[in-house]
């Protein structure tokens, strides 16, 4: 059971790195598979919410900055619009797994939404990187990520995502 611990230590502290060696260990018969998702599904969900329930309340504080000042009232129309769908993409999403939890507690979505939703957010991600170590390398190769642009990918959409958050809605 002591093999689990750092799984979700590190799962809330960063995310894929260990996780998909975890997984890795898994898929040879060392860890059992089952609770390699859960730990990593729960460390995953602990470290966006701690980033939601410290900062729930208590990030106000910028609207002292009147250039931030003057996002907030689109950004928390933008977060509530697209909550549900941002809070279950978020865990997806490298460069924005913690913005999005921020900008939920900026917006303030309700607590029990962001948790559930983010728990279940959180065991899809585990499950998948856990199908994708499985599935080895042709996986990869099945969604074109093989190229040299690849990594790029999560940084693109970071830029887009904060670009598309601070934007004025259409009417």
């Amino acid at each position: 059971m002591l093999s689990y611990i750092p799984i979700f230590v590190l799962a809330v502290l960063e995310g894929e790195v260990y996780y998909s060696a975890a997984c890795a260990r898994a898929v040879r018969g060392e860890l059992n598979w089952l609770l390699v998702i859960i730990a990593g599904a729960l460390g995953g969900a602990t470290g966006d919410q701690l980033w939601f329930y410290v900062l729930r309340g208590r990030i106000h504080w910028l609207d002292r900055y009147p250039r931030l000042a003057k996002y907030r009232d689109r950004v928390s129309a933008r977060v509530h619009s697209h909550e549900t769908v941002m809070i279950l993409v978020s865990r997806f999403l490298p460069g924005l797994r913690t913005a999005i939890p921020v900008a939920c507690a900026y917006a303030g979505v309700r607590a029990v939404k962001f948790s559930l939703l983010n728990l279940t957010s959180a065991f899809g991600w585990a499950a998948a990187i856990m199908l994708l170590v499985k599935g080895g390398s042709r996986t990869l190769l099945a969604f074109g990520l093989e190229a040299w642009w690849g990594p790029f990918i999560p940084a693109v959409i970071v830029i887009l995502f904060v670009r598309w958050l601070g934007r004025p809605r259409r009417q």
